[in-house]
């Protein structure tokens, strides 16, 4: 089964980085927030990617094309140039790295990759976003309802810190105090979809976002169902997000690093 990630979008928000690389290839802990999505897939046995190209998406083709190098022991023979790998990389995975131009929207970036992914069911997220999703478990919801398109529902993340507080306003106790947390009512569409493969015809070009007018319409028509994740999100947005996230990953509580 086929990932498809959303990676071509201008990041504007993030300007601070994204004035040389794409969004998806902003870095956590030394990695792109890209690979540890990937990562969190392969945990669960989704290995094949299609990944839909876009803004700087020459940086995303090299950092793929060196990766096996890269992160793995090699000799070079100097006079010919030769290099010989001595070890295997680690992820053994099939990455399809396809460009869907520079200001398409996500919707059209979704249409234009219907020739890698044929009529089988597939998964879907932004390049963007972690959470500790059980991604197994979310396709066997989706089988379950046996609907064209299942999106995870998350709860946003606090701003700020939330004060609980009692029900009584002139009693001014402080009963809980959590710094930024996850609000606890309230959903939002937080990627990581499982989608059937005629939602590509809702979806009317370049120009449509994948979060309108599609995913509308799959409502209307009874289509679309929510798998509730009560566990961690959070995307990356802004600068301050970068920071939260490199944070969490410098102090060994990343919540999203399901894969041992």
């Amino acid at each position: 089964m086929r990932v498809v990630l959303l990676a071509g979008g201008l990041g504007s928000r993030l300007a601070e980085e994204t004035e040389v690389k794409p969004k998806p290839m902003v870095e956590i802990g030394g990695l792109p927030i890209l690979w540890h999505i990937m990562k969190g897939y392969a945990h669960f046995g989704f290995t094949e990617f299609v990944i839909a190209l876009g803004y700087k998406g020459e940086v995303i083709k090299r950092y793929f094309v060196d990766y096996p190098l890269i992160n793995s022991n090699f000799a070079v023979r100097l006079g010919s140039g030769d290099v010989f790998r001595q070890d295997l990389c680690r992820e053994d995975w099939t990455v399809h790295l396809v460009d869907t131009g520079v200001m398409t929207n996500t919707g059209g970036r979704l249409k234009r990759l219907a020739p890698w992914l044929g009529r089988e069911t597939f998964l879907m997220t932004y390049g963007d976003g972690v959470a500790d999703v059980n991604l197994a478990d979310l396709l066997a919801f989706h089988r379950r309802h046996g609907k064209l398109a299942t999106v995870t529902a998350v709860h946003p993340p606090a701003r700020f810190g939330e004060l609980v507080l009692p029900d009584d306003p002139a009693d001014p106790q402080v009963l809980d105090f959590t710094e930024k947390p996850q609000v606890r009512a309230g959903w939002i569409n937080g990627g990581f979809f499982v989608l059937e493969p005629t939602v590509l015809d809702f979806i009317d070009g370049d120009d449509a976002s994948w979060q309108a007018e599609p995913m509308e319409r799959l409502a209307r028509q009874g289509q679309l169902v929510a798998y509730r994740h009560e566990g961690f999100w959070q995307c990356m947005d802004t600068l301050r997000d970068v920071h939260l996230l490199q944070g969490l990953w410098s102090a060994g509580r990343a919540p999203w690093k399901v894969w041992s």
